[in-house]
C-alpha cells in the first residue's frame, strides 16, 4: 500500500506545478519518492516468484522521472503529477514488452503492460507471430482470466493503422490485431486501492494475467 502523504503530495503537485512550489516541498517529494519506489520493490518480490526474468530488478531503477520533457510540448508545466515504474527484462530501457503501472489520484491509475508505440523492425515481426499463430495468440486474448480482467487490448486513437498493413488482408481473421501499433492492456486501480492493504496484490494478479500475452511478444520480438 501507498502512504496517504504519497497521494497528497501529488494532488498538492498538480495545484503547484512549479519549481519554487517544488524546491520548498522537496522532503515531501522525497519522502513520496521512497514509498512507491518501496512499492515497486515489493510488487518486484511478488511477480519475481513468477517471472524469474524481472526477479532481480530494483525498484530504484524501474522508476520513470518526475520531471517532464516539455521541449516540445505545447504543456510547460515542469512535473509530471504521477509516480509510474516500468518492469521489463533487461531494465526500464529494455525494447522488450513488459510491465507497467501508472499511480496518479483522481481515478487515473492503473496497471498493466505491453509494447507501446513499437518501432518499425518490431511491428513487422509482432504482425507475423499473430498471423502465423493466430490460434495461440487468440487463446492468450481470449482467455477467461485475461478477458475478465483486461476485456481486450486496448484499440483506441494512436493504437492502431485505420487500414490493414501491406502485405495483409482485411479479411485476415487476426487483421483488427495486426493493425494494431501497440498492443497493452490496462486495468484501472481506483483511489481506494491505493492505499489498501491488497494494493501489491492486485497489481501482481494484473501482471500475472498478462504475462502470457508478454511472452508471446517477446518470443516474436527476440526471433
Amino acid at each position: 500500500m501507498l502512504q496517504p502523504a504519497t497521494l497528497q503530495f501529488l494532488k498538492n503537485l498538480k495545484k503547484n506545478n512549479n519549481k519554487e512550489w517544488f524546491d520548498k516541498n522537496r522532503k515531501a517529494y522525497d519522502a513520496a519518492k521512497a514509498d512507491f519506489t518501496e512499492l515497486t520493490n515489493q510488487v518486484i518480490k511478488g511477480f519475481g516468484k513468477k517471472e524469474p526474468a524481472i526477479a532481480g530488478l530494483a525498484g530504484k531503477d524501474c522508476l520513470f522521472r518526475i520531471n517532464r520533457d516539455i521541449r516540445f510540448s505545447k504543456n510547460k508545466d515542469p512535473y509530471k503529477t504521477n509516480f509510474a515504474s516500468s518492469i521489463i527484462e533487461g531494465g526500464k530501457k529494455s525494447m522488450l514488452a513488459g510491465y507497467y503501472f501508472h499511480i496518479e489520484p483522481g481515478g487515473n491509475s492503473f496497471s498493466g503492460g505491453g509494447r507501446y508505440m513499437v518501432e518499425a523492425d518490431q511491428l513487422k515481426k509482432i504482425r507475423q507471430e499473430i498471423d502465423y499463430s493466430w490460434k495461440e495468440f487468440r487463446s492468450i486474448i481470449r482467455s477467461k482470466k485475461f478477458a475478465a480482467l483486461y476485456g481486450d487490448l486496448e484499440k483506441g486513437e494512436g493504437l492502431s493503422l485505420v487500414r490493414e498493413p501491406k502485405g495483409y488482408d482485411k479479411s485476415n481473421p487476426a487483421i483488427e490485431y495486426i493493425k494494431l501499433t501497440s498492443w497493452i492492456a490496462t486495468v484501472p486501480l481506483t483511489d481506494a486501492d491505493l492505499t489498501s492493504k491488497d494494493l501489491v496484490k492486485k497489481i501482481v494478479h494484473s501482471f500475472e494475467t498478462l504475462q502470457p500475452l508478454i511472452r508471446f511478444l517477446n518470443t516474436a520480438i527476440i526471433h
